[in-house]
């Protein structure tokens, strides 16, 4: 138990060290801080979309996402970016390894070095090779540019059937949660951010006669140990929990924002999944409201969507309408500053 507890708790306790002395410097101005205060209400909204790198508000916006298509040469991509950029951008990839690899499409970029899912590694070596294959996946993708990379998939799944399973472990709770607290201490050792996902789980939570309480026991266990270990940024899944929220898909739910938030702790940055997915546009439709609107209702941070104009404009909108309070666009786009000065990329 008390080992358990340690692997846990390791790169948290490492992380409060570094906190406490940087508190000390009190010379050293907040980055973040300035940079929020030095920012529009249009700026700071543009600050929370995530975007393609081909989109053309992409140097306005928080960041970028690159995908297979974009491995000809990501880091002079990354570097043109970042040169027209009015704020440094989190520069991210999905590269989790097995079926989602984006590096894997141009194998030249890395000697041809294969990338193998986490769960054909641990079969091989175990929770130090997963953290060892994660550490050198992290190296790698910063040396390229990238300083987010949207892994570990934080998903409990043994049903090989299950269309998350490739993805996963494939091993139980408790493997699966200490996999997940040793991954995040792994890829942000190497100056890259981790995100856990898919919050708040694909496992039982797909399953919609799961009642809650054994979502809490099966599928937040894994997020809490990545949590407990500092993990920058959480990916909020498009998973209905009927059980929970019976009425809102959980990227856009209130109620599971407030149990990411409250119940489990987090104080980084939260992240949607892809709002283009047709069901989720239906979904906005059908309430006659903008999805990156819900999005910023439901708490959300970054807002993955290619609609900065018309998104913007609709958010400005809202907070003239009293549904989004302008506290609530500083708290999210401070988090965002705070993590870029974390990265280094506010100087």
């Amino acid at each position: 138990m008390f080992a358990l507890l340690m692997l846990f708790s390791g790169c948290s306790a490492t992380k409060s060290v570094h906190e406490k002395k940087r508190h000390l410097r009190h010379s050293a101005p907040d980055q973040a801080e300035i940079k929020l205060k030095s920012m529009n209400q249009t700026q700071k909204i543009k600050q929370m979309f995530i975007v393609r790198p081909q989109n053309q508000s992409a140097s306005q916006t928080g960041g970028v996402i690159l995908f297979s298509q974009d491995m000809n040469d990501p880091k002079a991509l990354i570097s043109s970016l970042q040169n027209a950029a009015s704020t440094p951008l989190l520069a991210g990839i999905d590269q989790e390894g097995g079926t989602v690899s984006r590096l894997s499409a141009n194998p030249a970029l890395t000697n041809n070095r294969a990338f193998p899912s986490p769960k054909e590694v641990f079969m091989q070596k175990g929770l130090k090779g997963t953290a060892d294959e994660a550490s050198q996946v992290a190296k790698i993708l910063h040396s390229l540019g990238f300083n987010w990379n949207l892994a570990p998939v934080a998903d409990v799944s043994q049903n090989q059937n299950s269309f998350i399973y490739d993805r996963t472990l494939g091993q139980n709770t408790k493997t699966t949660a200490a996999y997940v607290a040793k991954t995040v201490c792994a890829i942000q050792k190497q100056n890259v951010a981790a995100c856990l996902k898919h919050f708040p789980g694909y496992g039982s939570a797909g399953d919609t006669h799961t009642g809650f309480a054994e979502e809490d026991q099966m599928d937040l266990k894994p997020f809490k140990a990545g949590i407990q270990n500092g993990a920058d940024t959480v990916l909020v899944a498009h998973v209905v929990i009927k059980s929970f929220d019976p009425q809102l898909p959980a990227s856009l739910s209130p109620k599971i924002h407030d149990l990411l938030r409250k119940k489990l702790g987090f104080k980084g940055v939260i992240v949607t999944d892809d709002l283009a997915m047709g069901a989720i546009r239906q979904f906005a439709e059908n309430q006659r409201v903008c999805p990156e609107v819900l999005a910023v209702k439901a708490g959300n941070d970054l807002i993955m969507s290619e609609n900065v104009d018309s998104g913007t404009a609709a958010i400005e909108q809202a907070i003239k309408d009293k549904q989004i309070s302008q506290k609530q666009i500083n708290q999210s786009v401070l988090r965002i500053l705070k993590l870029k000065e974390k990265l280094g990329l506010l100087k």
